[in-house]
């Protein structure tokens, strides 16, 4: 009975919390992608969701992004923490060559299709491990 409620616990353990393939895959240093959106109008709501929508479903059908993060500002708590911006997107591949292939497959031109018209600025920041 103890085995089995182990078991129980650990698989309950991993679905909850743990990393799945399709939500995160392990972090490449060889090539950080690191973006800022402000929208237009980052108080609507519908805005928000639609391009939050727009962005999980581009990262969804991504064959190149490894690590998938979608960050907003938390509240600053030190002059030095930028919060100006409404989402963050930091993406890992494998190469520069692999984020090239990022930026030209189809769900990517999607995405930008779509929210293009939500955002007012947007700021890369591209980096190769050392």
């Amino acid at each position: 009975m103890k085995t089995i409620a182990t078991l129980l616990f650990l698989t309950l353990s991993l679905t909850a919390f743990g990393q799945t393939k399709k939500e995160m895959k392990e972090f490449d240093p060889h090539f950080n992608h690191t973006v800022f959106f402000w929208l237009k109008n980052p108080d609507s709501e519908a805005d928000r969701t639609a391009f939050v929508k727009s962005l999980t479903k581009f990262l969804d059908n991504s064959g190149y992004a490894k690590t998938k993060f979608i960050g907003k500002p938390p509240k600053a708590s030190r002059d030095v923490v930028d919060g100006s911006f409404t989402f963050s997107l930091m993406v890992s591949f494998e190469s520069a060559e692999a984020q090239q292939a990022y930026q030209d497959e189809a769900p990517h031109k999607v995405f930008i299709e779509e929210s293009e018209h939500l955002w007012e600025k947007v700021i890369v920041y591209d980096s190769q491990g050392i």
